[in-house]
Parts: C-alpha cells; structure tokens; sequence
C-alpha cells in the first residue's frame, strides 16, 4: 500500500472533494457546491486538507482559522479506509496548522446522530461542551453588494 500523504487542497480537487463527501461524509451543508468550496480554498488555500493513498483521495477536513479560533469541519475518511489512522493523521495535521497560526483551540461540528463520529472525536482527545449550542440562521436567496 502507498504511504498516505497529507496536502493542501487545489481548485483542480474541487468535483473530487466534493463527490468523495456524498460518499465518506455524514450529512450534508448549504455549502457543499462547488461555488462554496471554491470560497474556501480561495480566501484560505490550506484550510482544506486532503489524505491520499497513491492517487486516491481517502479522507478531508477542513482546518479553518479566522483568527481568533480555530474550527474543524467535513473530517471524512473513505468507509472502507476507516480505522487506519486516516483520522488521526489528518486531525494531527490540522492541529499543526492551528498551533503555527497562533491558534489556542480547537471545536469541531459533529452531528448529534453520528456516533461513530463521536467516539473518533473522544479518541483524538476532543470533548462536547454542552453548555453550548448551535445557532444558525441561513442566508439563502440574499445577494452580495
């Protein structure tokens, strides 16, 4: 088997990305297009990392860092790639990327239902906080100046 290789995300990945998430990736989001991800990897290239086994794409997250903090999103690995520390490696390069930014900690968004996630997320040392939740409020149909 070929050594996993941790990388940046380019544009010419996007569709890939994109079909692997409907895949590996548990529920879906209002961003999850090709405009939205293109968004990403234009205002932060690195903050979508990709895992790759020679030239097949098993596992992303999303490392986001607005400044502040430091947020973590669409960790994916391939169902039949699972439990081979695609995860972790990719849980350990985002860390990285957090600490040399200046980052101090990092939240994840992991759906309630999903506890196959939980338990990745408890062995990689995060916990819930539930003294928070989620509020959301969609922009659907609003328009840029």
């Amino acid at each position: 088997m070929s050594e996993l290789r941790i990388r940046a995300a380019t544009p010419d990945d996007l569709d890939t990305v994109l079909a692997f998430w409907k895949a590996a990736a548990e529920g879906t989001s209002i961003s999850d297009d090709r405009a939205g991800v293109e968004r990403l990897v234009a205002r932060d290239p690195e903050a979508l990392l990709l895992a790759e086994l020679g030239a097949e794409l098993v596992g992303t997250v999303i490392a986001g860092f607005d400044g502040w903090r430091c947020h973590l999103y669409r960790l994916a690995v391939h169902p039949e790639r699972r439990r081979q520390g695609i995860g972790s490696a990719l849980l350990a390069a985002a860390e990285e990327r957090f600490v040399r930014l200046g980052g101090r900690r990092g939240d994840a968004m992991v759906l309630n239902r999903n506890e196959t996630a939980h338990h990745a997320w408890r062995a990689a040392g995060y916990a819930p906080e539930e003294k928070w939740r989620r509020w959301v409020k969609p922009f659907a149909g609003r328009q840029a100046p």
